[in-house]
């Protein structure tokens, strides 16, 4: 990294925290906290929408991707339009019936609160996780562009000798996307979280774009050239029918696997949830989530063109720069796009799209932490308290859990260093194995008349059921969703009916 990419860069985090600290003074209550009053456009949301469930791992993964396959991916991204269809017609409502802040409220009001509870601490702790080496993957990019830096590796060993220098500039990179995400949406709440994730949407798309642009002027035959090249290598493949299980990003897997996923991730789970409940109405927080499957759709399309290029690009025109991200004879495709954006972006431009990569991530953390400060305020505290406290105190403990979620994040990010990424992989694949479990609840207490039990047996046989598919076969995670919620459903409701019975023996008797 040059000085000018380092003062971009500086300039944008600082940017984030004081637009974070100017919502404060609007933060009174803890619906302001957590739903920004109920006040924001649905454009919006929609934005906040589209920049959550974007992290670093899509911008970097998914050119890697289109560079090593083609735009199958695509058909994943049909099923995430189907699912979106699917949450504004059976469980948005529900959502809009009472005065709610958390998802999990409304299986407090059908299944009671033991059953609130479980799936609210199932959120919190795999969102923690799951965001922690989330934050972890994000350091990884700041801390291979700093270490690109010239005597960067000298000045650590002279602060401290002895050091490894990978880990010591790991660790502040971790720590400087930890605290400036945790700043901002301390002060802030989620009023900061979605202005500044619209913010962050215009920047990596931004970034994205500029990329895009600079490889095309380095491409001699331009979009001609790619066409004909990407084609030719089949980069441009959209459809695969092939009906295998154990494998990812065919037609059935992508469709059908990713509507369930996203029924799941966008019907149940707290941090997408809490951005409809911010919404002035029921019809403003549909309209948000409908045209966010558009804008994501766009989005992966400019994402899966990026790869296509880089693939005409080295393979014509730079093919001796492949060995700079092959290891073992095999492309690292994780790599390539930022290989790309540190040795060919000019000076200010490669600032940009690190700023660009860290809006993706930041977007996505904030919203975990206050998200997940929401889960523990409003099912578990506030409860335990019988609301028996003022609304400051209750603000203030949540500005404290927002703190304390981000620490223990970092701490997350910190620990995986030591990890391997097979290891990090599976701890990123716990929301796949549990989104489809609390989805099986939901779905019992949308669409059945089961009880408290029913529901327990139903969270118990899925459980058991995901493990064995988890441990014991090689299905595509892509199926876990549905395989999870279904099971988890036909559990319960299997339970009712026999528990149902017994009931109905036992009173004639």
């Amino acid at each position: 990294m040059r000085l000018l990419d380092l003062v971009v860069l500086a300039v944008y985090l600082a940017a984030i925290v004081a637009f974070g600290a100017y919502f404060s003074r609007s933060q009174r209550t803890t619906r302001d906290y957590f739903l920004s009053g109920k006040t924001l456009p649905w454009w919006a949301i929609m934005g906040s929408i589209v920049a959550t469930e974007t992290s670093t791992v899509t911008f970097i993964s998914i050119p890697g991707f289109a560079y090593a396959t083609n735009f199958t991916f695509l058909q994943l991204v049909v099923g995430y339009l189907i699912g979106r269809l699917v949450v504004s017609t059976l469980l948005l409502p529900g959502y809009f019936r009472g005065e709610l802040v958390t998802a999990y409220q409304l299986l407090g009001e059908r299944f009671g609160a033991a059953v609130k509870r479980l799936v609210s601490g199932v959120f919190v702790v795999t969102r923690s996780l799951a965001d922690g080496f989330r934050l972890f993957a994000t350091g990884l990019v700041l801390a291979a562009a700093l270490l690109a830096t010239p005597h960067a590796e000298a000045l650590v060993r002279g602060w401290l000798p002895g050091a490894d220098p990978t880990y010591v500039v790991l660790v502040l990179a971790v720590t400087v996307i930890g605290l400036a995400t945790i700043a901002y949406t301390y002060f802030g709440g989620m009023t900061a979280v979605i202005w500044t994730d619209v913010i962050q949407l215009a920047v990596y798309m931004g970034g994205a774009l500029v990329a895009m642009g600079v490889l095309l002027a380095q491409i001699p035959g331009g979009w001609a050239e790619v066409r004909e090249v990407g084609g030719a290598a089949g980069r441009f493949t959209l459809l695969d029918f092939t009906f295998d299980l154990t494998r990812g990003y065919t037609f059935w897997s992508g469709v059908i696997g990713g509507a369930f996923l996203t029924t799941a991730t966008h019907g149940t789970d707290q941090m997408m949830v809490q951005r409809y409940l911010c919404a002035r109405t029921e019809a403003d927080a549909r309209k948000a989530l409908l045209w966010s499957g558009v804008a994501v759709f766009v989005q992966f399309v400019v994402f899966l063109l990026i790869g296509a290029m880089l693939f005409v690009y080295y393979t014509q025109h730079a093919p001796g720069e492949i060995a700079s991200f092959t290891r073992d004879g095999r492309v690292q495709t994780d790599r390539i796009f930022p290989y790309f954006i540190v040795n060919h972006l000019p000076p200010g431009v490669v600032g940009l799209v690190l700023a660009a990569i860290f809006a993706a991530a930041m977007s996505t953390l904030s919203s975990s932490l206050n998200s997940s400060s929401a889960a523990i305020v409003n099912d578990f505290y506030q409860p335990a308290t019988a609301g028996r406290r003022d609304e400051a105190h209750y603000l203030s403990v949540s500005r404290v859990l927002t703190l304390t979620f981000g620490l223990v994040q970092m701490g997350i990010a910190v620990a995986a260093i030591s990890f391997s990424s097979r290891v990090v992989d599976e701890v990123l694949g716990i929301a796949s194995f549990t989104n489809g479990i609390i989805l099986g609840v939901f779905l019992l207490g949308t669409c059945t008349r089961v009880a408290q039990p029913a529901a327990f047996a139903g969270i118990l046989g899925g459980s058991a059921v995901m493990l064995g598919v988890k441990l014991g076969t090689l299905v595509s995670w892509q199926w876990y969703v549905l395989i999870g919620s279904l099971t988890t459903a036909a559990v319960g409701v299997l339970v009712e009916a026999l528990t149902a019975g017994r009931r109905r023996g036992a009173s004639e008797s």
